[in-house]
């Protein structure tokens, strides 16, 4: 039998063969949808369902089409190292309003699949290459794509190509293409919108000349020249981001906003029922005033529809704005200390008034989907480790999704599509709902997944809560094997533990590796501390100005509560591993805790967080030359004197989100300080440490190995 790690590291943490990035056609008949053929197949299809009869055809099969994915251009591996994308073939699409066609992008050619059972097939357009980003019109006659800087658009039956917006080669500046903190940060890999009626395009401008220059150098390959990136580090210049309207006539009007105190282009949307003019959201360096922009899109000028503040940071959440059938501004908004969706006109929200329409006991995460007057979100209510989906509409408020377990999904024409994740299996469950006669969803079909099944025993979670002043909602996990009362074991923290990442979910999936570590003989207890998302704006606001006490000190009081809730604990071998933000936290926990932590694994650990990029960082820690006090409280550099237990540090050279600078600079501190400790340089490897199969499976085992020896763990 294969072994977990390698299994784990072949299947792409069993992502491989599970249906995702689901997109439904207006008229709720057909579910498009993308899939490898199977668990350990990394060439991800396109494929569409057809509601009435359940039935999956395949649309576009990238080896089919002959297609190679070498993904050479930089530009595309910028693009899936933002969103985390680990598979190969067709990793998105887009179509027309009406989902007849869809486009792709392989090895930077850009094709076009017609979506009609015996249409005219899949075929390559004439578009220049490298591409990226192509985006039918709202009719399909027309695609857009960027490249070499320019916004093009390319006619489908002529094979006329043209840019519509051109940066004419100049260095650093592009048309089209989301900047940097835009997809780390924000949420959006895009850089451009169609107008509903396919006249114009809203299209950003980037200015990346203003942002430093930092050299990703290839240790391994000396004689391969270091790799220049611009990197907005904290406290210094971002990119310089503008909109323009681009018309197919020829013309380019800039949008009209103050670019000075609203530096940060957050989302736009063209989609205003009957209004013409598109969205604008932009927000504050500061992340303390949001303005969400009407545009005219004939004269560029803008008008504010909405201004928010708030005295810490304002939250960016995906899916709005969007707008109702009926006109009305879709938006959510911290009110009576809870994230809530809000409801209203313009006018409404203008002035303020426009209504709550979700209570006080559900914090909404994101706004799947607007069909008609019913918006589709998921947020958390009582359990932080659940994530449900309700309907808001006409008829009121309803969650179509089960209590428990975490949920996601779409809507469009009537057809809601339901993805499901449970205690109960770690493969996911995608249901395609119509309303039933008494109005309530019903399940007409079900899109498979193909992923493989774990080579390990099902994982048994045990949710729970510290019984502390934070009231850390948690998951302890035992060995398979493991009989109560029947020895000692010692305990491994794998937290994430910080902002944007909840580990303690209702879900199998998140607690395989968990368990397979709990399977090596340790007591693995995950902790979801302050900052961690689900419990409202108070909670996540407790970071402000440190991001380095509240969120140890709630690991802290998770591992007690561990062991006071199950006696088998042994407090004296306690570790910790992580990476990114639990990387950071691994080590800090050696640091600053070392009466409670005994070991740690710390992979792509931020050490110094002036390294870290402008949006992420000033949001908690504000601006480093107005407050340094905060980045010296959340730094780990100057507690390198302070280690005294064994300490693995682990980076991939090549990353350049968490570069490997943070590493070698707390590396370097150890050294003077005459701290013992280890280092595991990651050759090639990005922050995506999953993207090479051997090394994510070592990577597992020489944790193991690390932690047992420096517990002083014998026998498993």
């Amino acid at each position: 039998m294969t072994s977990f790690p390698r299994q784990a590291a072949r299947t792409k943490n069993f992502t491989l063969g599970a249906p995702r990035s689901f997109r439904i056609s207006p008229d709720g008949e057909t579910v498009l949808f993308l899939r490898s053929q199977g668990g350990t197949d990394s060439i991800t299809c396109l494929w569409a369902l057809d509601v009435a009869t359940g039935q999956e055809r395949l649309i576009a099969d990238p080896a089919q089409l002959g297609a190679a994915d070498a993904v050479d251009d930089p530009i595309e591996k910028a693009r899936r190292e933002r969103v985390r994308e680990g598979a190969s073939g067709i990793v998105s699409f887009a179509t027309d309003r009406a989902c007849t066609v869809a486009t792709f992008l392989l090895g930077g050619v850009v094709f076009m699949a017609d979506l009609s059972r015996g249409g005219a097939g899949v075929r390559a357009l004439t578009t220049r290459t490298p591409a990226a980003d192509p985006r039918p019109d709202p009719t399909g006659h027309l695609v857009a794509y960027v490249s070499a800087g320019a916004l093009r658009v390319h006619d489908v039956a002529t094979g006329e190509d043209r840019a519509l917006a051109d940066a004419a080669g100049a260095d650093g500046i592009s048309f089209g293409l989301a900047e940097f903190v835009a997809a780390e940060e924000m949420d959006r890999s895009r850089g451009y919108w169609w107008a509903p009626d396919g006249s114009a395009i809203l299209v950003e401008r980037v200015d990346e000349t203003p942002v430093r220059v930092w050299h990703i150098a290839d240790p391994a390959n000396p004689a391969t020249p270091a790799r220049a990136v611009r990197y907005p580090a904290a406290g210094t210049p971002n990119a310089a981001t503008s909109l323009y309207v681009a018309t197919l006539a020829g013309r380019l009007t800039k949008v009209d906003w103050d670019g000075q105190a609203f530096e940060y282009l957050v989302t736009a949307s063209w989609e205003r029922a009957g209004s013409g003019q598109p969205l604008v959201v932009v927000l504050s360096r500061d992340q303390k005033a949001m303005r969400v922009l009407a545009v005219d899109p004939a004269t560029g000028a803008t008008s504010v529809v909405r201004a928010d503040s708030d005295p810490h940071w304002l939250d960016i959440v995906v899916g709005v704005p969007a707008t109702t059938a009926d006109g009305l501004l879709v938006w959510t908004a911290d009110v009576d200390g809870a994230k809530r969706l809000v409801l209203g006109t313009a006018a409404e929200h203008a002035a303020g008034t426009a209504k709550p329409v979700t209570p006080t006991d559900i914090n909404v995460r994101e706004v799947l989907a607007v069909d008609g007057n019913n918006i589709l979100f998921n947020g958390t209510a009582e359990d932080p480790a659940s994530v449900c989906v309700w309907l808001a509409g006409p008829a009121g408020l309803r969650r179509i999704s089960p209590a428990d377990g975490v949920h996601g999904g779409t809507v469009a024409g009537g057809t809601v599509l339901l993805t499901s994740r449970t205690l109960a299996t770690a493969d996911p469950t995608v249901a395609v709902l119509r309303p039933a006669a008494n109005g309530s969803p019903e399940r007409v079909a079900t899109i498979t997944s193909v992923a493989e099944v774990p080579s390990l025993p099902a994982p048994q979670p045990r949710l729970t809560w510290s019984t502390g002043s934070s009231r850390v909602r948690m998951a302890i996990l035992l060995p398979s094997w493991h009989q109560p009362g029947s020895g000692r074991l010692p305990v491994l923290c794998d937290p994430y533990g910080g902002p944007h990442g909840k580990r303690v979910q209702a879900a199998a999936a998140p607690y395989l590796g968990p368990q397979w570590f709990a399977d090596q003989g340790f007591a693995v207890v995950i902790a979801d501390g302050r900052g961690t998302p689900g419990r409202g704006p108070a909670w996540d606001r407790t970071l402000a100005g440190d991001l380095a006490g509240p969120v140890l000190e709630d690991q802290v009081e998770a591992v007690h509560a561990a062991a006071e809730q199950c006696a088998d604990l042994d407090l004296s071998r306690v570790g910790i591993r992580g990476w990114s933000f639990g990387g950071f936290l691994a080590a800090l926990a050696v640091l600053r805790r070392p009466d409670v932590f005994h070991a740690a694994v710390a992979g792509a650990p931020p050490t110094d967080w002036r390294l870290y990029d402008t949006c992420y960082t000033e949001r908690y820690l504000g601006h480093p030359d107005t407050h340094p006090e905060n980045y010296a409280r959340s730094s780990l550099i100057a507690d390198a004197p302070k280690l005294t237990r064994p300490l693995l540090l682990v980076h991939g050279l090549a990353d350049d989100n968490v570069v490997v600078a943070h590493t070698l600079r707390l590396s370097a501190a150890l050294l003077a300080d005459g701290r013992p400790h280890s280092v595991l340089p990651l050759s090639g490897i990005t922050h995506m440490s999953g993207s090479q199969e051997e090394v994510a499976e070592n990577l597992l085992l020489l944790q193991v190995d690390f932690l047992r020896t420096a517990l002083g763990i014998k026998d498993a």
